[in-house]
């Protein structure tokens, strides 16, 4: 036993290591314990120990209670944590101190707006030109300042926790103003409508004695309008049965209906997705059945069919037309953004029929445009198709002619044919055989010209050949010179080949007698100890030349070779 530094007693004695015998008559005790034979075990204060409880629950922790007496207390919530954390009800102070302004500005204090309860890096007002520090005028209240609250686990889930019943009493209020301006309004045009004549009255000879019909008529009125208002004695979707009065919520479906995820139960069929109760793609896809065949051809179906795409189309003109300062919106105001976007269609017609009547009138053309189309005016044509008896082509079908991105058939410079059409050693126009591309074609006369130059390049070899003089002896006599220079430097040039083969075989000699150096150099020092290994001796910042690496892939040795083996010996 010794005394801890918070003044309790520690006990580290070991627990006693229990025999095979009390080991079994605990087992023993605990078995009649479960089966009733035996009285439950009790803890401290006096409560039963369930004998069902699993042993890792009842046993104690050694930090609880170093005697391991059985006991549940650990299980239960501690008083003494329970204080610290504040109620649920508690939550953190908005709003500013109304009752306490400063007027002068405090050390310390927001330089901003004067504020106590921050700095102003986090000041929220606009920022002055000149700050209060150096004004002292127009100091702003401080916020309440909260300490940090601990809740509990319940306090930390609550999702009402701080909210304020008065802010929804605002709102009750203003749509009470709101429903009795609309009541006075009513009111009004009904009395002006009775002053104008437009109302008869109750006394005229068509409604006399039918007073109580009119208050009928009346009231029922008044409950149309108000039917939006009062529902809550409306039925829950799928439970009235009447077609006529059958509400249904978005995302809520009737008994009657379908759910969506049962209509294929392919697990290969269209996604759904149970969040949103939405099936986008078809789920009869794979079936072979067309959408007009089932009842249900998935949610993207429904966008694309009927008025989805006009409305789509209203809703995108009511973005562009917002864009250049139209205020006009399709859930707002419906009906003015319909009108709208008529007249604007109608303008565009009108302004698409105007620019084609002044183009029609600048440059003419109307008489193309009242042309029947091709078909008609060649009705019969020699074309032969031969059909099946199942309506598919047998012969007569062409081949689409691939069409090229570049320009084909351009004639230029008042050619005939394009350029490449002629062959005769490089490419030319076929039209006056001229090579020189966008040159001017001048027809037969340049093919004549082109013959011509032809006919005279072949002849001027001939010519040259008649007109050839014979040598005099001095030509005769130089160039005999020359051939035996020519000899002489042969056999000089020989010898100094001879001479350069013998310096470089030296040269190599060398290199290979250093090389062999090296290699016995490298031996040498991979046999070494690596700390006693001299630094850097394995390379040289020195370019090697020719007879180097000549001498080093000689004496390189090759694992592949298969003679490796037999050039150490």
């Amino acid at each position: 036993m010794f005394l801890g530094a918070g003044g309790a007693n520690v006990s580290l004695e070991e627990p006693k290591k229990m025999t095979r015998e009390d080991w079994r008559k605990k087992k023993e005790l605990e078995e009649q314990r479960k089966l009733g034979n035996a009285p439950a075990e009790v803890d401290e204060e006096g409560k039963d120990i369930n004998p069902h409880i699993p042993h890792y629950v009842s046993s104690v922790p050694w930090y609880i209670d170093p005697l391991k007496r059985p006991t549940l207390k650990h299980q239960r919530p501690q008083a003494e944590k329970q204080k610290q954390y504040n109620s649920s009800g508690d939550w953190y102070k908005r709003g500013v101190r109304e009752h306490a302004v400063a007027t002068r500005y405090r050390k310390g204090a927001c330089e901003n707006c004067g504020a106590l309860t921050h700095k102003m890096k986090d000041c929220t007002e606009r920022p002055r030109r000149v700050g209060a520090k150096y004004t002292g005028m127009n100091i702003a209240p401080d916020e309440h300042v909260q300490p940090q609250l601990m809740f509990a686990y319940d306090g930390k889930r609550d999702r009402w926790n701080g909210y304020d019943p008065e802010e929804h009493m605002k709102i009750v209020e203003e749509y009470a103003k709101v429903n009795l301006a609309k009541c006075a309004l009513k009111a009004k045009k009904f009395q002006e409508e009775l002053a104008s004549g437009k109302l008869q009255q109750v006394s005229s000879p068509r409604y006399q004695g039918g007073e109580e019909e009119s208050n009928s008529q009346t009231e029922r009125d008044h409950s149309s309008e108000d039917e939006d208002k009062c529902t809550d004695d409306i039925d829950m979707p799928g439970q009235n049965f009447d077609s006529k009065r059958r509400i249904t919520v978005r995302n809520l479906r009737i008994r009657e209906d379908i759910a969506k995820y049962l209509r294929n139960l392919n697990p290969k069929s269209a996604y759904y997705d149970p969040k949103t109760r939405s099936m986008r793609e078809n789920p009869y896809a794979n079936t072979g059945k067309s959408p007009d065949e089932v009842g249900y051809a998935g949610d993207n179906f429904v966008r694309y069919t009927g008025d989805a795409i006009s409305m789509a189309q209203t809703q995108l003109f009511a973005w562009e037309a917002y864009d250049k300062g139209s205020e006009a919106h399709l859930q707002a105001d419906p009906t003015k953004l319909e009108l709208l976007y008529k007249s604007f269609k109608a303008e565009k017609e009108d302004f698409k029929a105007q620019q084609k009547e002044s183009l029609l009138e600048k440059y003419g053309g109307q008489e193309h445009l009242d042309a029947p189309p091709a078909e008609l005016l060649l009705a019969q044509t020699e074309y032969y198709v031969e059909y099946s008896r199942h309506g598919t082509v047998i012969k007569g079908q062409q081949k689409a002619i691939a069409r090229s991105k570049y320009e084909e058939d351009v004639k230029i410079n008042n050619h005939t044919s394009i350029w490449g059409s002629y062959w005769k050693g490089k490419w030319g126009y076929k039209c006056c055989h001229s090579f020189v591309k966008f040159s001017y074609c001048i027809g037969e006369a340049g093919k004549e010209i082109a013959n011509t130059e032809a006919s005279l390049m072949e002849e001027l070899p001939k010519e040259g050949e008649h007109m050839t003089k014979p040598k005099t002896l001095m030509e005769i006599h130089q160039e005999k010179q020359k051939e035996k220079k020519k000899k002489k430097h042969k056999k000089s040039s020989r010898s100094d080949s001879e001479g350069e083969e013998k310096r470089k075989q030296e040269k190599l000699k060398k290199a290979l007698n250093a090389e062999e150096a090296r290699l016995l150099h490298i031996k040498k020092i991979m046999q070494l100890d690596e700390r006693k290994r001299p630094y850097n001796s394995q390379y040289e910042a020195r370019e090697p030349t020719e007879e180097e690496m000549e001498a080093y892939r000689m004496k390189r040795q090759r694992p592949d070779d298969p003679m490796a083996s037999f050039l150490g010996q």
